[in-house]
């Protein structure tokens, strides 16, 4: 009897959290149903407007440009929702225009969206008509179905909640780039309104909260978008210390207040203050690992600098990798174990390699772990017997003491020991130390004003941080986190740029081989750049002047090599001399005080 009275008492508990409303879930759910009605439209008229181009006519070509710049805002009405809740739908719409590589299987996914059309409408618009008027009939046909998404959907308050805090990261390291649409430089309107449909999103929410200060910041940061007069004179850095990083901080506290937070992403940290703390991602988010062992990391820091890990006892992980030298040699390549040879390709730093989801230029391995691994058992690098060296230290007195902290319990010691303790002590090597941390921590006596408008050049007209993605400046992509970028730059095999020179180097082509990695690296971060000179996977740029002429060319395809996928746009960036050493002085301003 009694039995029977729980189980009754608990359904009608469960009965009573199923009808149980949410704050502002119906809100979100009514406003993208609108938005993408709007969003239809708006692919309706875009759709016209091509069909309507006359080579002859220029009007014509810069009207179906308006048409694309509406399309794009209207769509950034409903991408936060999309991307969060049906992140496999949302990728016809915006993905980047170039084929797209999906591992293992090498499977390929043809350029398709806006971003495309975009790249065709500027390229050669009489030439694409036919495939621009087909993307778009595409993407208008798609939209019109996009209402059907919600057909039983079902979310919580700290998912929507969520979905708008990682659009707020997006806005500030993709929208205000130029990522999505660099040609049309339509990013500070695409932030501003992805900021106005956060502000609808959350008005339930801020109904139920002490919220005035999201509502104010909210208000603060469209104002400074909406007075911008170009995108490239866009102060950025006012925009995210003064407004949008307070909003986000504030944002993130009232959703603890609320006790509706959730994270299903898991690499953000929203403990953090904000993207740009030293603790912006979860502890675990690379390596697996919440709290690692100090005893570790000490046992790793004296096996990186062991040279018995070569085979002839020359060469060490800090051979290559000099802590004095910011944890590279300074060499274009480095030493190999044997005499006279050298190693395929230069030594990047080792500061910051734990935030990246692929190790080495070629990103052949996923791990650090992986990474070392293959490094000492390399017939040209170290050429190690790594087994062999491990039952020689364990005989040594102060390794056997260090081993058995690092490993209490294990019974068996074997190569892996060695790798996941010079890993560990690699994840260490996270400083934030430099002049743009302690600005962008409020000391604003930090930065030169000269450094302030290289950060601005970095993140607006010079295109930077479309690839060197904020707050690690590397590969890494917001707002989710999830991938290494890999990038067809088209480097040349010498620095000089008046006769320049095809790199032979593969690239990932080599471990990945499909023709869309022929030449491609993996975007290495530009933290300490200023400091670990030469660059490129080749060394082939001694210093970082050649670097921005390199860049401000448009790359090997620029410089008139022939590179069919390159994936930097090959149009100048027009920089002027003093745009350029600005845009040094803010790497300058990278450089971590060890």
């Amino acid at each position: 009897m009694w039995r029977a009275i729980a189980l009754s008492f608990a359904l009608l508990l469960l009965a009573a959290a199923s009808r149980q409303e949410t704050i502002g879930v119906q809100n979100c759910t009514d406003n993208f149903r609108k938005d993408a009605k709007a969003f239809s439209r708006s692919m309706t008229q875009l759709c016209a407007a091509v069909q309507q181009i006359d080579p002859a006519d220029s009007q014509s070509i810069e009207h179906a440009k308006g048409k694309l710049k509406s399309a794009r805002l209207a769509y950034k009405r409903i991408a936060f929702f999309l991307d969060y809740f049906f992140f496999t739908s949302s990728r016809i719409y915006n993905r980047p225009p170039k084929n797209e590589i999906e591992e293992p299987h090498l499977e390929y996914a043809a350029p398709t969206g806006l971003q495309y059309i975009e790249a065709l409408l500027f390229e050669n618009p009489e030439k694409h008509q036919e495939e621009i008027v087909r993307q778009c009939r595409f993407l208008h046909t798609a939209a019109e179905d996009l209402p059907a998404l919600l057909y039983n959907f079902k979310a919580t308050d700290a998912q929507i909640l969520e979905s708008v805090r990682i659009e707020l990261v997006r806005v500030m390291t993709l929208s205000i780039t130029g990522f999505d649409a660099p040609l049309l430089k339509s990013g500070l309107q695409e932030a501003f309104v992805s900021l106005q449909t956060i502000d609808a999103v959350l008005k339930p929410y801020m109904t139920h909260s002490d919220s005035d200060t999201v509502r104010k910041l909210l208000a603060s940061c469209e104002a400074s978008l909406y007075k911008s007069d170009s995108f490239d004179n866009f102060d950025r850095l006012s925009f995210l210390t003064r407004h949008a990083l307070p909003l986000q901080e504030s944002l993130g506290q009232m959703i603890r207040e609320m006790g509706l937070e959730v994270n299903q992403k898991g690499i953000l940290n929203y403990n953090a203050k904000n993207i740009f703390s030293p603790d912006a991602f979860a502890k675990s988010a690379f390596d697996g690992i919440e709290n690692p062992q100090a005893a570790l990391n000490k046992l790793g820091e004296k096996l990186f600098f062991e040279t018995r890990l070569s085979s002839d006892g020359s060469r060490s992980c800090a051979s290559c990798h000099n802590p004095a030298l910011y944890f590279t040699d300074g060499l274009p390549k480095s030493i190999g174990v044997h005499p006279g040879q050298l190693t395929r390709r230069n030594a990047p730093t080792l500061l910051y390699s734990t935030f990246q989801h692929a190790q080495f230029w070629d990103g052949r391995a996923g791990t650090l772990e992986e990474q070392i691994r293959l490094v000492i058992r390399d017939s040209v690098e170290m050429n190690g017997q790594p087994a062999e060296v491990i039952r020689k230290l364990v005989k040594e007195r102060q390794y056997r003491r260090l081993l058995r902290r690092a490993f209490p319990r294990r019974k068996v010691l074997d190569d892996t020991i060695i790798y996941k303790a010079i890993a560990s002590y690699v994840r260490t090597l996270q400083p934030f130390s430099s002049d743009f941390d302690k600005y962008m921590a409020g000391d604003k006596t930090a930065l030169t004003e000269r450094q302030v408008n290289g950060f601005n050049l970095f993140m607006g007209k010079g295109q930077c941080g479309t690839c060197h993605f904020v707050p690690l400046f590397n590969g890494l992509v917001p707002p989710a986190y999830a991938l290494t970028e890999f990038e067809i730059l088209g480097t040349t095999a010498g620095g000089d740029l008046l006769k320049p020179r095809a790199d032979p180097d593969q690239g990932r082509f080599e471990t990945r081989p499909t023709p869309y990695y022929r030449g491609a690296f993996k975007t290495p971060t530009v933290r300490n750049a200023a400091v670990s000179a030469p660059y490129m996977h080749n060394g082939a740029f001694a210093n970082l002047e050649t670097v921005m002429e390199f860049y401000d060319k448009g790359g090997g395809s620029g410089l008139g090599l022939d590179i069919p996928y390159q994936t930097l746009p090959a149009a100048p960036l027009n920089l002027s001399d003093e745009e350029k050493n600005d845009i040094i002085g803010f790497l300058q301003s990278l450089t971590d005080r060890l």
